[in-house]
């Protein structure tokens, strides 16, 4: 496996020292800014550098080499045509306080960005400033908060959330000052509209939920969900992480929803992972279109220009977004064109409905089998669980040693012993049925050699953890003998 770490490569007086500035360069420093003494790293060769960095980033699942059917992540392929146009050096080479009258070019896509996403939201406005989709979420709740208090009700500090939604949603309602009311899911996955009518009240700021929902099914009952909370003088917030499953097939505004953002790194496959980039557009009907966070781009007479919406809930971003993930999106739409959104969600539907199918011939229990599956499924070991001791993480770490990487575990939480699969529309039949085969693989060991997959993994450089040891314990320093 080689070293655990570059020093133990490491021999004195080795180095690359084509590497290395020259003296000169180092003259030129002030003599307060240089150190007292060399700096501790690692004394190798070039090539020993190179092949280390190599295989360690071998040693790391990526959407360019494994499969990842990673449930409400959408974790797909990444066009590199979508990567190079964002590389253009007209794009790469512009500061970011450079004025609008120098940056037509760079305005111009970003106004054609907003109105792709307009059309795909069915909704009049957009922002592109949030930098993720936390900070999407956010802006959200702020302006439905916002628009509350503009209409002097201030007292509306209440966001409902079904039982079934984004485990983000009630720490982003916390976070802009309102209270959660959690509403209930019937056993067949759609919300309790008995629940939901009892729970809207005088304090109800709005209700966030995505459709389909996390349980991987649609809200067949969608528009009396908003005329519900409509009603009661509420708004309704979507949460656009499982939008890849309606591209070009639905719009959330033409369901009743006043305010959405998106993940551009799910729908529109910019880079995903990692902590970072991101981009989370907020889109937002008539009403809450002033209270957009800012700055948005105008097309005026005299060509495009930054503009603030009147009642903005501020500021999110440093400056106007993060131009490379943004830029990325719209060559990803441009290349799909209004058709190939429609195929974004036709295929991630296919796709996940093929997989449910095959899994559920080969003796998996389907969390809800009466329902059609959206981009996603759940898939419950439960039953597994109780006979062979088998459990839902056991699968996900015995997986990796097919080289898949794991399917979302335990959640949503209402379903026990739960895999959130979704194979997104990128991959193809035989890479799914290699999937359906490993899974097979994996349910007959959990019945005849249990053990087998309860200390799995048993190929990767580092066997199972203590997860609750390594989170709480975390030590990522490298200390000299």
């Amino acid at each position: 496996m080689g070293a655990q770490t570059i020093f133990d490569l490491s021999q004195p007086g080795r180095g690359a020292g084509a590497q290395r500035p020259s003296p000169a360069a180092v003259d030129d420093l002030p003599a307060e800014l240089r150190r007292d003494a060399a700096p501790r790293l690692p004394q190798v060769s070039e090539l020993q550098a190179l092949r280390h960095y190599t295989n360690l980033s071998r040693a790391n699942f990526s959407i360019d080499s494994q499969f990842y059917p990673l449930g409400s992540c959408t974790m797909k392929y990444n066009p590199r045509g979508a990567h190079r146009a964002a590389s253009e050096p007209g794009f790469l080479t512009r500061h970011p306080l450079a004025p609008a009258s120098v940056s037509q070019g760079f305005l111009a896509c970003l106004h054609d960005l907003q109105e792709i996403l307009k059309n795909a939201a069915g909704m009049p406005a957009m922002s592109l400033t949030p930098m993720a989709g936390a900070q999407g979420e956010f802006a959200g709740v702020a302006m439905i908060r916002a628009w509350h208090d503009a209409q002097g009700d201030a007292s509306r500090r209440e966001i409902l959330v079904p039982a079934g939604a984004h485990g983000t949603n009630p720490a982003t309602a916390a976070m802009c000052g309102c209270t959660v009311r959690e509403v209930a899911v019937r056993d067949h996955g759609d919300v309790d509209l008995d629940a939901l009518k009892a729970a809207v009240g005088a304090n109800t700021a709005g209700l966030m939920m995505t459709n389909p929902s996390t349980c991987g099914v649609f809200e067949r009952r969608v528009t009396d969900i908003a005329a519900i909370v409509h009603d009661a003088g509420g708004l309704l917030y979507y949460d656009g992480a499982n939008l890849n499953a309606i591209l070009g097939k639905a719009k959330p505004g033409d369901m009743g929803f006043d305010v959405l953002h998106f993940n551009l790194h799910k729908t529109f496959a910019t880079p995903h992972g990692g902590g970072g980039p991101g981009a989370g557009p907020v889109g937002a009907t008539a009403r809450l279109a002033p209270f957009l966070p800012g700055p948005i781009v105008e097309r005026t007479d005299g060509g495009y220009q930054w503009a603030e919406p009147p009642q903005s809930i501020g500021r999110l971003s440093a400056f106007m977004g993060n131009a490379g993930i943004l830029l990325r999106a719209l060559a990803y739409a441009l290349m799909l064109g209004t058709e190939g959104e429609r195929r974004v969600g036709e295929f991630a539907t296919l796709n996940a409905n093929y997989l449910a199918a095959r899994l559920k011939d080969a003796g998996f229990d389907l969390a809800w089998p009466q329902r059609r599956a959206s981009h996603e499924f759940i898939i419950t070991l439960a039953a597994l669980a109780r006979r062979h001791g088998v459990t839902a993480m056991d699968f996900a770490k015995r997986l990796l040693d097919f080289g898949v990487h794991a399917p979302t575990t335990y959640f949503p939480l209402m379903v026990p012993e739960c895999l959130l699969i979704e194979p997104t529309e990128t991959e193809c039949k035989e890479e799914l049925d290699a999937f359906v085969a490993a899974m097979e693989r994996i349910l007959a060991e959990a019945r005849d050699d249990p053990e087998t997959v309860r200390t799995a993994p048993h190929t990767m450089p580092v066997k199972r953890l203590d997860d609750v040891k390594a989170a709480r314990e975390l030590d990522l320093r490298w200390r000299p003998q």
